[in-house]
């Protein structure tokens, strides 16, 4: 098999994950308004055969799953196919995966590690595109001031401030800035 995909549960719904032989190829967040998983993994990843992960994979699997509960996971061993993103999102997303659980930065401050403060919006659509949430943690950029900005994900913000509640990456003080209580 070339290329595989496999459905998992976690505290914030039924995700999916797909894989071949360099890594994964993608990992889907729960649909917002219900629908087949499957279909949609097959409409991302239409060489993918639903099947049991390899050993890599289900570690995977349980990092993230981990992670969705509140521990502190970096998942860094995770191996990623990347082959098919561009060298500017790739290094974004590098950058985005050396945040730690719990903490945040702006699209900004992404820029401004780039070199380029006028690469926030670059920052924005590589997140945006991003084939890994959960492993490659876009939920953990805000827009500036710390405000929320956009996700693009199913369940849109909601989501993204979901997992920075299950995080702790929310205060008090944080709250207002998402609409939260």
């Amino acid at each position: 098999m070339s290329e595989g995909f496999a459905l998992f549960d976690t505290a914030i719904g039924t995700c999916g994950v797909a894989w071949n032989a360099r890594g994964l190829t993608g990992v889907q967040l729960p649909q917002s308004e219900g629908g087949d998983p499957r279909v949609r993994m097959a409409r991302r990843h239409p060489q993918a055969v639903e099947a049991d992960p390899p050993l890599a994979v289900a570690e995977a699997i349980s990092g993230m799953q981990a992670l969705l509960t509140g521990e502190r996971r970096d998942l860094l061993e995770v191996e990623l196919d990347d082959r098919a993103i561009s060298p500017l999102s790739a290094r974004i997303y590098q950058i985005s995966r050396a945040i730690p659980p719990g903490q945040t930065l702006t699209y900004g401050d992404i820029a401004k590690q780039l070199g380029d403060v006028s690469l926030s919006r670059a920052v924005g659509q590589a997140l945006g595109a991003n084939p890994w949430p959960i492993v490659v943690p876009c939920h953990r950029i805000l827009a500036a001031g710390g405000r929320k900005g956009g996700f693009s994900a199913p369940g849109g913000a909601d989501t993204k401030l979901r997992m920075l509640e299950i995080e702790g990456a929310l205060s008090p003080e944080t709250l207002p800035l998402f609409g939260g209580r």
